[in-house]
């Protein structure tokens, strides 16, 4: 075992603090990635605050993870020491079930996947994610970082990137799809970015215009506000997707409306509270709702290849480990624009 430095949330709702944990040994097919940068998603605050369910304390969150290879198990096949790689949301799974066979390790049958932090490994032993120096997994859930992507703004595509690019790719956007992204935030802005790489015609809705210029920007070739009741009936049957990026309860029949007919709803927000759904809102055009939860690892490099393509990288504040606590109040205030990553040097 390897002692290393993180920050941790030692109770539910505490402050982070720094500390230190235990790194497994290079195992056999283990590759140990040095962290350069850690994204910090409002899953983090989530699951730090209880905010979703009970979780495993000491907690160090991080599930979006950007670093170089430094040591490499003897039966290693698809990395070098050297290499940029990311961890995302997942460092294993059942690899037997249907859906890991074909890719879907994020929708393991068999106990469901390893989760990079807040989990319990094979043997038992809890995760801990990327606020920390370094971190060993195995190779079959590490991703290459193409060289047309700087490490600290891929960092965040490992969730936000894949989180947008997988439901986006399953419904079928492209060119001549009409596309709405609910919420301009840390996922919302990625998904604008990938949207509009893709061909679609994509439009922002917002509570209000505030981030206009920052969405057109961005991609988008419209941006309306939610708060204005026209705006719904401005939209009413125009979009083929919806992608719902925001982690807070909606009037669903209203989002529904703004469907045509077989479009469909997708939700990528997960809020805290219980949600209503009116279920006439969908009857008359075969509207559907839905949900997609981030990506296979096959697709998660399928997304960051495609992101370095098209020069899609997330928008960065780059903060020090002291900051993290301060970062956190203002993701709940959405007070960033658009997605905070650590340098892990300052742990």
């Amino acid at each position: 075992m390897t002692t290393v430095a993180a920050y941790a949330a030692p109770a539910p709702k505490a402050p982070l603090e720094r500390t230190t944990i235990e790194r497994r040994p290079v195992g056999a097919h283990d590759v140990l990635i040095d962290i350069k940068f850690a994204g910090i998603c409002h899953s983090d605050i989530h699951q730090a605050r209880d905010g979703w369910s009970e979780g495993i304390f000491p907690m160090v969150p991080g599930h979006e993870i950007a670093g170089v290879v430094t040591e490499v198990g003897p039966e290693v096949t698809k990395f070098s020491v050297g290499d940029r790689v990311g961890v995302g949301c997942m460092v294993d799974s059942c690899r037997e079930c249907d859906n890991c066979k074909a890719g879907l390790e994020q929708y393991c049958t068999g106990g469901g996947p390893t989760l990079t932090y807040n989990d319990t490994d094979k043997q038992g032993e809890p995760t801990y994610g990327g606020y920390s120096e370094n971190v060993v997994v195995n190779e079959d859930f590490v991703v290459r970082i193409p060289d047309g992507l700087e490490l600290d703004v891929a960092a965040p595509l490992l969730c936000a990137g894949i989180t947008t690019y997988s439901p986006l790719r399953h419904w079928g956007v492209g060119p001549g799809k009409k596309v709405a992204v609910v919420g301009l935030g840390g996922l919302g802005h990625v998904g604008v970015k990938i949207a509009h790489a893709l061909g679609a015609e994509v439009t922002v809705l917002s509570q209000s215009l505030r981030k206009r210029d920052d969405g057109l920007r961005l991609g988008a070739d419209h941006y309306y506000a939610t708060s204005d009741p026209k705006t719904f009936e401005e939209l009413a049957g125009t979009f083929d997707v919806i992608l719902n990026t925001v982690s807070a309860p909606l009037d669903f029949a209203e989002y529904v409306s703004l469907l045509r007919t077989d479009g469909t709803l997708v939700n990528v927000g997960l809020p805290e509270e219980p949600v209503q759904i009116t279920l006439q809102s969908m009857f008359g055009q075969r509207r559907s709702i839905s949900s997609s939860g981030i990506g296979g690892i096959a697709e998660t490099q399928e997304m960051l290849d495609f992101c370095a393509e098209h020069g899609v990288g997330a928008e960065i504040e780059l903060i020090g480990a002291t900051e993290i606590n301060d970062a956190y109040e203002r993701v709940t205030a959405s007070d960033v624009r658009y997605r905070f990553v650590i340098d892990t040097a300052t742990i």
